[in-house]
């Protein structure tokens, strides 16, 4: 076995089959739908940002998920949208890692992040009394930092036992870079990658989203024994765990009239 064939230079994706002008037309709607994503996002951040009015919890976890749509998109949709107009698609391994380490990091970071949105939540319905004593300015420091490190440190180590695996091929039936895709393509046994991969989906993904499902439905139990309407309020909430990061300004912040007003005015004041 030839060194090219253990540690390959390159990896090659095999899901991209648009051709001809039917290319094009994809690649604007991706393009369109990145802009979007990019100027949303942008307007709730600096709207939180210059406000003093927005300087609480709530809107600072809003801000830092607009912020972490952004760090994923910029992973995925520049590389995805010169995949779709170029004729060859490979991408180096260096750029795959770094790649598949920003997706991952990305997507732990949304359900991390809801997570304390969602203990925020559960403090300001169920314990409103004790609401300022317990979410103080440093609080959502130390809640902001855990839901950062860790994911980053985990799908760090991750990554890193899958960089040190020798590899016998280099075709990924992907359109983006993947650990598990990678993983496969092994020469040698990869148990202790699998262990460690499940460790950290168990660790980042399901208790922070079992964590947010059992909060919701506490403020549920809450809001059905105040009144029906409120029930109806919890129950809408829910549609928060189920978004897409382009739907994130939209849900998290558009739809709060306090950031709805400011956005707005924020934006007459710029023109």
């Amino acid at each position: 076995m030839n060194n090219q064939s253990v540690t390959p230079s390159y990896f090659e994706f095999t899901l991209f089959s648009v051709s001809g002008s039917l290319k094009y037309v994809f690649f604007s709607v991706c393009l369109l739908i990145y802009m979007t994503i990019i100027s949303a996002n942008v307007v709730i951040i600096l709207t939180v940002c210059l406000e003093k009015s927005l300087h609480q919890p709530m809107y600072i976890f809003i801000c830092c998920l607009s912020l972490n749509s952004l760090y994923g998109s910029a992973g995925f949709f520049p590389r995805f949208l010169m995949d779709i107009l170029s004729d060859t698609h490979l991408i180096s391994r260096p750029l795959c890692f770094v790649q598949i380490y920003v997706i991952y990091t990305y997507t732990s970071y949304e359900l991390t992040i809801l997570s304390i949105m969602a203990y925020d939540r559960f403090v300001a319905i169920c314990h409103p009394l004790h609401y300022h004593s317990k979410m103080t300015f440093r609080m959502v420091i130390k809640l902001w930092i855990a839901a950062i490190l860790y994911p980053a440190c985990a799908c760090g180590f991750g990554l890193y036992l899958t960089v040190h695996l020798p590899l016998c091929g280099n075709k990924l039936h992907r359109l983006f870079c993947s650990n598990w895709p990678v993983v496969r393509l092994s020469c040698v046994d990869t148990t202790v990658n699998n262990i460690v991969t499940l460790f950290v989906l168990i660790t980042t993904l399901f208790i922070p989203l079992s964590f947010v499902l059992y909060s919701y439905l506490r403020i549920l139990f809450v809001c059905r024994k105040r009144s029906s309407e409120s029930v109806v309020t919890g129950v809408l909430s829910f549609e928060y765990l189920v978004i897409p990061p382009i739907n994130n300004p939209l849900v998290y912040a558009l739809n709060l009239h306090q950031i709805r007003t400011v956005s707005i005015r924020f934006l007459k004041i710029r023109k």
